[in-house]
């Protein structure tokens, strides 16, 4: 199987990371700090080794399905067709995974910040890349808004993904706003992604119908 360019580079974001954990795993405390709250205070911890490994398995792990999923699509030539923008996703998203491994094995090796705030920027970043993929996104299986009514007309999905893709970069600014307001930035990333979410499932569902029709 050959691999693409972005493929082998987001492989070796992951085969990175491990080497940050093998690194770093001497120097983290027993007890790693995993989970915060949405005031910015930690509320959940685990295992030394967990805590430096969970990420770059995770990593991998993500690598193996985004190399499965184009190739295994019963549409996959559809995929193809936005191919580019999928890439560029996926490295966002490995960009993004190992910012937040980033700031955690930071915090943990005894650097303190407003969680949050760090946190904001990144899920703008990736708000609007995933903004980017949806709108030029063609029908398919795996990748996309699939719902059983974009998925059951070209119509549907078309005009789903093309308002899913402006939605998601409202969302990607509005997320940002996030940083000028410290104590409610983890709602700035959630409410608006939650709500381009459920609209979209609903906004499929009334197309639908009026197509039906």
């Amino acid at each position: 199987m050959k691999l693409r360019k972005m493929e082998i580079v987001s492989l070796i974001l992951a085969i990175a990371s491990f080497g940050v954990a093998y690194w770093v795993y001497p120097q983290l405390p027993e007890r790693v700090a995993s989970h915060w709250n949405a005031a910015g205070q930690v509320n959940g911890y685990m295992g030394r080794f967990w805590g430096a490994y969970l990420m770059p398995v995770v990593m991998l792990g993500c690598w193996i399905l985004f190399i499965v999923i184009p190739r295994v699509d019963p549409k996959r030539e559809n995929i193809d067709k936005f191919r580019k923008h999928f890439e560029r996703f996926i490295l966002m998203f490995f960009l993004f995974l190992g910012y937040i491994y980033g700031l955690t094995v930071a915090w943990n090796l005894g650097r303190r910040f407003e969680f949050s705030i760090w946190l904001a920027p990144a899920f703008a970043v990736l708000f609007w890349m995933i903004g980017a993929m949806v709108a030029r996104a063609e029908p398919n299986w795996s990748i996309g808004i699939r719902t059983p009514w974009t998925l059951s007309s070209v119509t549907v999905w078309q005009k789903t993904h093309v308002l899913g893709g402006k939605l998601f970069k409202a969302a990607a600014v509005i997320s940002l706003a996030g940083i000028f307001f410290p104590r409610y930035a983890i709602w700035f990333v959630l409410a608006p992604v939650l709500g381009t979410a459920l609209f979209l499932v609903v906004y499929s569902y009334v197309e639908f119908r009026k197509e039906s029709r």
